[in-house]
């Protein structure tokens, strides 16, 4: 029997710990890639998050703002029912100068029929889901009718961040009938109160 020597083992077991290294190597190149593209992902996910809510509170603030510009900055007591329906009647129409820009300029020549339809059709899909939103569930405001909630509203610095720590109601239209009758019931009742009295 004939034995290797070493130099002849040598480059036989170098190859071989070369080649587990090298397989070890390449799994760990690949786990690490996959780390990264992981963490590159979970990043994206999380400013797109965060974008959604900043948009979101910017919305909700520019709402808030037009109907606290709508209200008398004297007035202290909470709106009517009747009167915030008004008021929110009078929000589904904001954007009705800009619709009659639009048609005016479509109007005026064949080719900028298609100018600002792009805007248009945002106005006009806008104005309808708030339109549904408020026969159906609601829109998400504050409810007027409450002087504590018209109080927090005039205490509001008007920025877009501090959105989030008021306290938003679903405002629907059944809901403002609900309130119109039971203004109506107690108005009925202080003024039979009023003629036992006398």
């Amino acid at each position: 029997m004939q034995f290797l020597s070493s130099q002849q083992v040598a480059p036989f077991l170098s190859r071989r710990i070369f080649a587990r290294n090298w397989r070890n190597a390449s799994t760990l190149i690949a786990e690490k890639t996959k780390a990264l593209g992981k963490k590159a992902r979970r990043q994206n996910h999380k400013h797109r998050v965060r974008l959604g809510h900043a948009i979101k509170s910017n919305i909700t603030g520019e709402k808030l703002s037009w109907f606290l510009g709508q209200i008398d900055e004297g007035r202290t007591e909470p709106l009517t029912p009747q009167e915030l329906e008004d008021l929110i009647e009078l929000y589904f129409t904001r954007f009705d100068e800009e619709l009659e820009q639009i048609n005016l300029k479509q109007s005026i020549g064949k080719h900028r029929a298609n100018q600002h339809a792009a805007r248009k059709d945002v106005i006009t899909m806008t104005l309808e889901k708030e339109r549904n939103e408020f026969r159906s569930g609601g829109l998400e405001l504050m409810n007027l009718c409450d002087p504590l909630k018209l109080k927090t509203l005039r205490e509001w610095d008007g920025s877009a961040l501090s959105v989030q720590h008021l306290k938003l109601d679903l405002v629907s239209h059944n809901m403002l009938q609900r309130l119109k009758v039971e203004q109506s019931a107690k108005e009925e009742q202080a003024a039979n109160s009023e003629q036992m009295e006398t």
